[in-house]
């Protein structure tokens, strides 16, 4: 980077409307970030949960159903995985978009996430073009939890200590 535009960033930074805006800004994320993100990952299970109600819409139906198929040794059949991945997925959907049962409905998605990795060992021709470096579709579908994840991490660091466990408000300055 070069002096003169370190020096730019400088004078921008130190100006009273950058620090206003800048100000206004962050505290807006502050006071919704929590409530954004608790949203958009509801919306998220609620709607690929409910995907999995339809037999042949969910782009992930046949890749979760070998796998639940091979580590249940075939004891479900596949509408039963179907039937199963939807209400819990639906349940976690919904867990977030009401922010109720918080403990309960990111224990659901803790115990559903590592499940989702499986197929990466267990049908990695599916999940990799070339493997480890070039994700098929459901592949990319699969890593993307790792998005999840975090959110999931963040949720739970703010929640309240009651047995329910509601989201804490954040602090804003």
């Amino acid at each position: 980077m070069s002096e003169k535009t370190t020096k730019v960033d400088e004078e921008i930074k130190q100006s009273s409307t950058y620090r206003k805006i800048d100000r206004k800004m962050v505290s807006w994320m502050k006071a919704n970030g929590l409530f954004v993100l608790r949203i958009s990952i509801g919306i998220i299970f609620l709607w690929f949960g409910a995907l999995k109600f339809f037999p042949d819409l969910s782009p992930a139906e046949d890749l979760a159903e070998a796998t639940i198929s091979m580590i249940t040794f075939g004891l479900f059949s596949s509408s039963q995985i179907n039937t199963g991945l939807a209400i819990w997925e639906v349940l976690i959907g919904l867990g977030l978009l009401f922010g109720k049962f918080m403990r309960l409905t990111l224990l659901l998605l803790f115990l559903q996430l590592p499940g989702t990795f499986l197929p990466v060992f267990l049908f990695p021709d599916q999940v990799f073009e070339i493997i480890p470096f070039v994700p098929t579709l459901e592949g990319q579908y699969i890593f993307k939890n790792l998005v999840l994840i975090g959110a999931g991490l963040v949720m739970g660091g703010f929640l309240e200590k009651r047995p329910t466990g509601g989201l804490k408000d954040q602090p804003t300055k």
